[in-house]
């Protein structure tokens, strides 16, 4: 029933910033927690961040802890993906997560919607 939907990424330089989007539809995740993992071509996927839609809580991935902040509009349905200094090791693909139950992991398979995902390229 939920769809995610993944917009924002492109092709930045070093030190610049880049703001991605992941939309709800489908049904509503007010109760739950929403989140961001990236996959780099070869390597594993890993957590980025996440949030509890009721009330902002957060956490994140030590990669990018202090650079990148997650937020989420509650009117809009929408979560984001603020991030700033990007490094070269940040290039990948962003997907947007999400899951009715409050939750604390980082753990990709707790995580029951995922979006299409969106492409974040930097260059040096």
């Amino acid at each position: 029933q939920v769809q995610l939907v993944e917009a924002g990424g492109g092709l930045v330089q070093v030190g610049d910033s880049l703001r991605l989007s992941c939309t709800v539809s489908g049904g509503t995740l007010s109760s739950g927690t929403m989140g961001w993992f990236r996959q780099a071509p070869g390597k594993e996927r890993e957590f980025v961040a996440a949030i509890w839609v009721s009330d902002g809580t957060n956490y994140y991935g030590n990669s990018v802890k202090g650079r990148f902040a997650i937020s989420r509009d509650n009117v809009k349905n929408t979560a984001y993906l603020q991030m700033n200094k990007l490094k070269p090791e940040d290039t990948g693909v962003y997907y947007c997560t999400g899951d009715p139950r409050q939750m604390w992991t980082r753990q990709e398979s707790q995580y029951d919607y995922w979006g299409q995902g969106t492409q974040v390229t930097v260059s040096s």
